[in-house]
C-alpha cells in the first residue's frame, strides 16, 4: 500500500545580540520614582517622565519612561560600573545623580522642582562633575580610588572586546542565515546545511538549529525517495542509510533548539518575547516532525521520543486545525512504526472527533487488521468499509480497502458493518 508523504518547511526566525548588552555578564533591574512638588509642598506623580541611564565607564544609554504613578524600572542592567541618572519632564527642572554603583543603590528617587523642561545631556553632567548623591541631594564621595579605576579600566577593556565579538558574530549568523534560508526555500539543502552549520560555529542560536533540522529532513526525504526507485539493492540500502542518518541528524539539530530555548531568559522586549515564542514553535514542530521519521523509518525504539516530541508541541497548539493536523501525524507515526495498538487508540479518538475523516478510518481499520488478533478483524472490516463509504472514488487507497474486505469475507467470513462513532467535541486551544 502507498502512501503519500508531503513535506512542509517550519522556518525559525532570528534575534541577533545587541552589541552593547555583554553577554554572561551579572544584570539587575533598576526602578524608582519619579515627584513634581507643587507649590503647597505637596508632590505629585509624573507621568510620561524621561530617565537617562548613562553608564560612564564605557558608551551604554538606557532612556525609560514613567508610568502614570510616576514609577519607572528596566531589568537587565549589567550590575558591574559606575552610572549617571538623569530626569526630564515637562515644566519640570531636569535632576541627576551621579557616580551611582547599582550594586549599591538600586532604587532612585527624584522630586522635581518647576522648570523650562529641558533634557540634560551627559556632557553637560559631566562638566559639572557633581559628586555621587543618593536621591534627594545628600553628597556621596568624591569619585572612584585609583584601584577602582584600574578595575573600570579592565572591566571596559574586556566589555569593548566582548562587544566586539558579539559584533563579530552577529555578522556571520545574520549572512549565513538569510544564505541557509534562500537555499533551502530553493531546494538547495547541502548550501542550507552548510551555511546554518557555519552560523552555529559562530554562536548557538534556536533559529539556526531549528532550519538546519529541516534542511536535514527534507534532504532526507529527498534521498529517500530517490534510493527507493534504485534497481541495485546494494545501492538502494547504502542510499537509503544515507537519508535515515540526515532524520538522525535532524533529530539531534532539533532536539538541541528546543533545550537552548529552554534555556533562554524570557525577554521584556514585546518584539524579542514574540520572537522567542516563534522560535520555541518553530523548535518544537520540527522536533516532532524528524522524530516522526526516525520512529517510524529510523529506529522504532525511538516511538516513546517521538510521542513525547508531538506531546510536547501538541501542547503548544492552540489552532485547531493545527492541532488536529498534528494529532493525525502522531497517530500515523505509530502505524508506521508498528505500534498498532497504540495506533488505535489514537485513531479511536480522532474519528469521535472527526466523524467525516475517511484517512483515520482507513488506518484504524488496518491497525485492528495488523493486529493479528481475529478477535479484533469485525471491527477491523467495520471501519475499513466506513473508510470505502465515505472516501472519494479519486482516493487511491480506496481499491486497497475493497480488496481488503473482500479477503476479509473470503478468508474469515466477516463482512463489514454499519459504523456510527460517538462524537466527542474537541478543545479548542489549551
Amino acid at each position: 500500500m502507498k502512501t503519500k508523504h508531503i513535506f512542509r518547511t517550519a522556518l525559525a526566525a532570528l534575534a541577533l545580540a545587541a552589541c552593547s548588552v555583554v553577554a554572561g555578564a551579572q544584570v539587575t533591574t533598576i526602578e524608582g520614582r519619579v515627584t513634581l512638588k507643587q507649590a503647597d509642598g505637596t508632590e505629585v506623580p509624573v507621568q510620561g517622565a524621561i530617565v537617562d541611564v548613562h553608564r560612564t565607564d564605557v558608551k551604554w544609554k538606557a532612556e525609560i519612561k514613567t508610568d502614570k504613578n510616576g514609577r519607572y524600572t528596566h531589568a537587565g542592567i549589567p550590575l558591574v560600573g559606575i552610572y549617571t541618572i538623569a530626569v526630564s519632564a515637562a515644566g519640570a527642572r531636569p535632576d541627576y545623580i551621579a557616580g551611582i554603583r547599582l550594586s549599591q543603590q538600586p532604587r532612585n528617587n527624584f522630586v522635581l522642582e518647576t522648570g523650562d523642561g529641558s533634557r540634560l545631556t551627559i556632557e553637560q553632567m559631566q562638566a559639572a562633575a557633581r559628586p555621587a548623591a543618593s536621591a534627594g541631594g545628600s553628597a556621596a564621595s568624591s569619585g572612584p580610588s585609583k584601584e577602582e579605576q584600574a578595575k573600570i579600566a579592565a572591566e571596559r577593556a574586556r566589555v569593548e572586546a566582548e562587544n566586539q565579538k558579539i559584533a563579530n558574530s552577529n555578522e556571520v549568523i545574520s549572512r549565513t542565515f538569510k544564505a541557509g534560508n534562500e537555499a533551502l526555500q530553493a531546494g538547495n539543502f547541502d548550501a542550507a546545511i552548510a551555511a546554518y552549520t557555519e552560523g552555529l560555529a559562530a554562536r548557538e542560536e534556536v533559529a539556526l538549529y531549528a532550519n538546519k533540522s529541516e534542511a536535514l529532513r527534507q534532504r532526507g526525504a529527498q534521498r529517500y525517495n530517490a534510493a527507493i526507485k534504485l534497481s541495485d539493492n546494494d545501492a538502494k540500502q547504502a542510499a537509503i542509510g544515507t537519508a535515515k542518518q540526515d532524520w538522525r541528524d535532524a533529530a539531534e539539530a532539533a532536539n538541541k533548539a528546543v533545550t537552548l530555548s529552554k534555556s533562554q531568559t524570557a525577554a521584556t522586549d514585546p518584539n524579542a518575547a514574540n520572537t522567542q515564542t516563534q522560535n520555541r514553535l518553530a523548535a518544537l514542530a520540527v522536533r516532532a516532525e524528524a522524530m516522526k521519521l526516525v520512529a517510524s523509518k529510523v529506529d522504532p525504539s525511538q516511538t516513546d521520543a517521538a510521542v513525547a516530541a508531538y506531546t510536547e508541541w501538541l501542547a503548544e497548539l492552540t489552532d485547531p486545525a493545527k492541532k488536529s493536523k498534528a494529532e493525525s501525524e502522531m497517530a500515523k507515526m505509530l502505524f508506521d512504526a508498528g505500534a498498532v495498538d497504540r495506533a488505535a487508540e489514537a485513531y479511536r479518538k480522532i474519528v469521535a472527533a472527526e466523524p467525516e475523516n475517511a484517512e483515520a478510518y482507513l488506518y484504524l481499520g488496518l491497525a485492528l487488521f495488523n493486529s493479528g488478533d481475529k478477535t479484533k478483524f469485525q471491527e477491523a472490516a467495520n471501519y475499513l468499509g466506513k473508510f470505502a463509504e465515505v472516501a472519494p472514488d479519486t482516493n487511491p487507497l480506496k481499491a486497497d480497502a475493497k480488496s481488503l474486505l473482500q479477503f476479509l469475507k473470503d478468508n474469515e467470513n466477516v463482512r463489514p458493518e454499519k459504523v456510527t462513532p460517538a462524537r466527542t467535541t474537541r478543545r479548542r486551544g489549551n
